[in-house]
């Protein structure tokens, strides 16, 4: 009986990987499909990948993706490390702890359509106060800064329960400044979370379509913006080609996170042993 039902929980898992994998599959399978419409192989052919890093619209669109993840990473991953020790580390009280820790984890579970509105009418409001904040790159930076540095804070809170106080409380007892212990002892120990939450922050920023979509402006256009527009006029074998390479590069990044977390984790198992 045990023996069936591992298989029966073996064979529905392989169904639902398929389900997943076996449309992104079709779509790297037509990107190297010489056929133009797709829809019947045509020999083995490497001309669309070369057409695309020929297309001057998608390389703008490439840069201006890298331009916009790059930046917004690396600003969220400075305020959510912060924000992650201002919060587990500060001494707050209980409730008030509670609520941060609310307003922290709202960011992530509000639908982005409820977010982005929400950014247009924040920068509308401040537009109209300030004459500023016109819709481009920089409004597409800050709004993805404002989902990042929650899902930034949070990998890092999981690392700072991980890690304790008892390194820390040790180092104060051997009389190191609050600034020692900071730059010395806690981030050394908590680079492989920040590690990781900057991962995690790239790849949603190179995936994101519907914040960059209300923050766009003319000459902003993303890889995902770019994408969208051109199916909707006919999918071609160069936005196959352009898919494929999107979803090469997020997988990359996903697993370079495992390896960081994994890692990490081996490290803690040794240290406590």
């Amino acid at each position: 009986m045990k023996d069936r039902a591992k298989s029966a929980v073996s064979a529905i898992s392989v169904l639902i990987f398929c389900f997943l994998y076996i449309p992104l599959l079709c779509v790297a399978v037509f990107s190297v499909n010489a056929s133009k419409l797709g829809l019947e192989w045509g020999g083995f052919t490497w001309d669309w990948y070369i057409k695309l890093f020929h297309n001057e619209m998608i390389l703008n669109a490439a840069w201006n993706t890298l331009v916009l993840a790059v930046v917004s990473t690396l600003i969220s991953t400075i305020v959510g490390t912060f924000l992650a020790i201002g919060l587990y580390r500060f001494p707050w009280g209980k409730k008030v702890l509670g609520r941060l820790d609310l307003l922290l984890h709202l960011p992530v579970v509000t639908p982005d359509i409820i977010f982005a509105v929400a950014l247009v009418v924040a920068f509308s409001a401040l537009r109209a106060l300030t004459g500023l904040f016109e819709l481009g790159l920089g409004s597409m930076i800050m709004g993805h800064i404002t989902f990042q540095i929650a899902f930034v804070a949070l990998v890092i809170r999981g690392r700072l329960e991980l890690i304790g106080t008892d390194v820390e409380e040790a180092a104060y007892d051997l009389y190191a400044s609050h600034r020692r212990v900071l730059f010395k002892v806690l981030l050394p120990l908590l680079r492989p979370g920040i590690m990781a939450g900057a991962m995690l922050a790239f790849t949603l920023s190179l995936d994101d379509f519907v914040i960059s979509f209300f923050t766009a402006g003319p000459k902003s256009t993303t890889l995902p913006l770019f994408i969208y527009a051109s199916v909707k006029r006919g999918v071609t074998p160069e936005i196959h080609a352009l898919s494929t390479l999107v979803m090469i590069l997020t997988i990359l990044l996903v697993g370079l996170m495992q390896w960081i977390t994994n890692r990490s984790a081996s490290a803690d198992n040794s240290l406590s042993h």
